[in-house]
Parts: structure tokens; C-alpha cells; sequence
């Protein structure tokens, strides 16, 4: 796969997630009562929706600065790999298996997104010698 297919996969995954969290974030700090009804219903408490809503909202401008960032770029993907484990498996139980389809396809989408930003951007590690 060449740099431009990869920066074109990069990049629609990452729009895609931030239109998708961009909303949540959204609908979340303004108390829209669908979302809200839904999270209250897995169990979570007032406060900790408006938490998730500032954090996504300030994931998502992280994730579309391009060329910079990446460490907190990482911080992101780990947060929304949470997000969405963390709400599958609260709908799993609380709500049943056909509740979880959109956290699979988010799943499916930032996992996509995360293995192109590696090939954007190679992790390189540096070992300490004594």
C-alpha cells in the first residue's frame, strides 16, 4: 500500500470517528435527551457524561492537527478504544447484542484508522544501555 492510500485511509477514519464522537461529544454536553437516557440507562452517572463530553470534543481537535500532536494523537486513540469497549460492553449487558452494532463499527473504524496512523507515523523506540 503506497503513502497515498494510506494517508487517504487516515484520513476518512479519522473524519468519520470525529464526525461520529463529535456528535456524541455534542448531544452529551448539551443534555440531548437520547443520549442522555441512554447512558443513564447503562448505569452512568450525571457527571461522568459531561466528562465524556468535554473529553471527546477535545480528543477529536487533537486527532484532526495534522503532523502534530502524536504522542497525545495516542492518548486519543487509547481513549476512544476505551470508549467504545467500555460501551459495548455496558450495552451487551444492559441492553443486548443488537445495541452494540454502532461500537463495532466504531471499533472496526478506529482500529483501521490507528493501524494507518502507525504507517503514517512508525513508533520508534529507544533502548536504554547501562
Amino acid at each position: 500500500m503506497n503513502l497515498q492510500t494510506s494517508k487517504a485511509i487516515y484520513w476518512t477514519g479519522a473524519i468519520l470517528i470525529s464526525l461520529w464522537f463529535g456528535a456524541s461529544g455534542f448531544f452529551e454536553l448539551t443534555t440531548n435527551p437520547i443520549v442522555w437516557g441512554i447512558t443513564q440507562q447503562l448505569g452512568y452517572p450525571a457527571h461522568f457524561i459531561y466528562i465524556l463530553g468535554v473529553f471527546k470534543l477535545s480528543g477529536i481537535a487533537v486527532l484532526l492537527i495534522p503532523n502534530k500532536l502524536l504522542r497525545l494523537k495516542e492518548w486519543v486513540f487509547a481513549g476512544i478504544f476505551f470508549d467504545i469497549l467500555f460501551a459495548f460492553f455496558s450495552k451487551i449487558a444492559v441492553l443486548g447484542f443488537v445495541a452494540t452494532i454502532d461500537a463495532i463499527i466504531a471499533f472496526t473504524i478506529i482500529t483501521v484508522t490507528y493501524i494507518m496512523f502507525r504507517k503514517l507515523y512508525p513508533a520508534t523506540y529507544v533502548s536504554v544501555n547501562k
